[in-house]
């Protein structure tokens, strides 16, 4: 394996759309979604583990989840989990994983990616991720992967890139030299459109889903922060001497909390202009919602997906059903309903408000405090 690959790993959400499963103190992403035997995380683990160096591999999350992080990759050692002690969004916490990467290989090349999606074909992933490594390795650019859409999402971000005609009529000027039909420069990212939006995208054929994993030099993310995010910069790189030593948790738990709340995309790849799209050849999903995880089953005839329960279903179909241990569930005449059993917690919930799950908690917590979080 090439010893410059690196990959950062973004496992500090809550998932809070996968409720009562995914808890503050037990997110989904330390969950078997899928029934498959791995978490989320091991399987984002095992998916990079086969293109970069297992030490390579750094997993960013709260400090409250470092015990079970490293209980659920063993192939790990602590030095490797770069922990946040205040939510900051995406964009210091990339900037300080870039930091300390590229201050431990100056040549490094950086993937993140979030911890909790579903990719199927792992061999077409990592013909992806090795063209792009390739490209950054070579250019000055900041590249993402682009997922092509199947149907008109509105809960999806959308990169736009250039057409094959604007590809054509560039290809003289030496800023596009990168530029081929699988990478393109990104005209501009678009907020979660609504449908009809979305339905125009779709028709235009040169927008994609933002899949949210990305692939750079650490040189050039960490050169973007400098000129885009400048503050951040200054702020992180006074502690440079302090990284990747016994320093550098008193470093970050007296300057991080002063970064500002902001994300990699609204903080340097809607402003820079080195910004790149591959388009992805495998398929995808952000498990987001149970609906999501649905999806993405197997079914049975009547379309209800089942992850560890038994059944006994009968005039029932378009179900998501799941129990955190083997048990028995009995559905009679219910249709289009996620049923979630989880210990001290049970929800019936209809699957077409499975969006509303997170205002939910509020009312959770209104009535019940903090028990059931």
């Amino acid at each position: 394996m090439n010893k410059n690959y690196y990959a950062v790993i973004m496992a500090g959400g809550i998932g809070s759309r996968f409720w009562p499963v995914s808890t503050q103190e037990f997110p989904k992403q330390f969950h078997d979604m899928l029934g498959s035997g791995e978490t989320l995380l091991q399987k984002t683990f095992s998916r990079l583990n086969k293109i970069i160096p297992s030490e390579n591999i750094y997993i960013l999350t709260n400090e409250r989840y470092l015990e079970i992080t490293l209980e659920q990759l063993p192939k790990i050692s602590e030095k490797q989990m770069v922990l946040e002690p205040a939510m900051r969004n995406t964009a210091p916490c990339i900037l300080l994983s870039a930091l300390k990467i590229k201050k431990e290989n100056p040549n490094a090349l950086m993937l993140v990616a979030p911890s909790d999606h579903w990719i199927e074909d792992e061999l077409a992933f990592s013909k992806d991720v090795q063209e792009c490594f390739d490209a950054a390795e070579k250019e000055d650019i900041l590249l993402t992967l682009g997922i092509k859409p199947t149907f008109p999402n509105t809960g999806f971000g959308y990169i736009e890139s250039t057409t094959e005609t604007e590809l054509n009529e560039a290809e003289e000027l030496d800023s596009q030299k990168v530029a081929t039909k699988n990478i393109t420069k990104v005209k501009q990212f678009r907020e979660k459109p609504d449908y009809e939006t979305a339905k125009k995208f779709i028709a235009a054929g040169n927008f994609n889903w933002n899949a949210g994993i990305f692939i750079w030099s650490a040189k050039s993310i960490v050169s973007s922060f400098e000129q885009y995010l400048g503050e951040m910069h200054t702020l992180f790189s006074k502690g440079n001497e302090f990284l990747n030593t016994d320093k550098e948790k008193t470093f970050i738990e007296e300057n991080y909390s002063a970064a500002e709340n902001i994300s990699i995309d609204y903080g340097i790849l809607e402003k820079a202009d080195n910004v790149y799209v591959k388009k992805a050849t495998f398929d995808w999903n952000d498990l987001g919602t149970w609906g999501a995880l649905h999806d993405k089953l197997e079914k049975d005839n009547f379309n209800n997906s089942v992850v560890n329960a038994d059944t006994l279903i009968e005039n029932s179909k378009n179900n998501m059903i799941f129990t955190s241990s083997k048990k028995l569930v009995v559905l009679d005449g219910i249709e289009d309903y996620i049923v979630v059993d989880k210990e001290d917690v049970l929800l019936v919930f209809p699957k077409d408000k499975e969006q509303e799950i997170k205002e939910l908690l509020k009312d959770v917590s209104n009535k019940f405090g903090k028990k059931y979080l």
